[in-house]
């Protein structure tokens, strides 16, 4: 047996949860990692999950199906364009409605009934698209819903969500990485990959992509991202 603690984090496949994830495992946690499935247009983001999980050593990851395209309402689950115009004032149509309150829900009930009391996310507040479910006002409210809602914090137990990235730049996530040791490049952010046979490219002018760029830009890191 081991006294170290287990933590939920979310994996999407993408850069920022990849560095969050890590955090975790930097920090003693022994790691579960939750992916979901939504039906999203960027669905290769997955294998990338897969790849995170994997390398960071996760004694266990699920993959979640769970069809939010059923829902539309975004450029991410419906026949809705991404924008490629640069990152705009105000809350994008890649905004999917209640995303990230939908997912920590899902990690919690995973993080109760395998005993973790520690749930990381990659969210960020400065160099985001304009989520509000990025916001600290966002992380803290869930983590008093998660005393509310479960058996375990109606007993006393605290949830505590993790969001190490809260205050970083993409700058900043990029430098932690490569801090952590982390490969990049086997991290997914774009959210409208480009085709080449079977090979799939970021596509580099998305939100997400240009984010991604610029982070590794102003680090002064070099870029491993494959871009069309």
């Amino acid at each position: 047996m081991t006294d170290q603690p287990l933590a939920v984090a979310l994996v999407s496949g993408g850069l920022d949860s990849m560095v969050s994830a890590a955090s975790a495992v930097e920090a003693g946690y022994r790691l579960l990692a939750l992916s979901v499935d939504y039906n999203q247009r960027h669905r290769i983001e997955l294998a990338a999950a897969a790849r995170v999980a994997e390398t960071l050593g996760a004694e266990r990851h699920i993959v979640l199906p769970l069809d939010l395209s059923a829902f539309g309402g975004s450029a991410l689950t419906a026949d809705i364009a991404v924008p490629k115009d640069g990152v705009q004032p105000g809350i994008p149509v890649t905004y999917v409605p209640a995303r990230n309150t939908i997912f920590l829900s899902l990690a919690l009930g995973w993080a109760e009934a395998a005993g973790a009391r520690d749930l990381y996310i990659g969210v960020n507040a400065l160099d985001y698209s304009g989520y509000p479910d990025c916001r600290p006002e966002f992380v803290a409210g869930f983590e008093h819903l998660a005393e509310l809602a479960t058996k375990a914090g109606a007993e006393g137990e605290r949830f505590r969500i993790r969001a190490p990235l809260q205050h970083m730049t993409k700058a900043d996530i990029v430098r932690e990485g490569t801090r952590l040791g982390l490969d990049l490049g086997i991290s997914w952010s774009c959210y409208d990959p480009v085709m080449q046979g079977d090979d799939a490219l970021h596509c580099g002018a998305c939100d997400s992509c240009r984010l991604r760029a610029l982070g590794f830009e102003e680090a002064g890191i070099a870029d491993p991202t494959r871009y069309a």
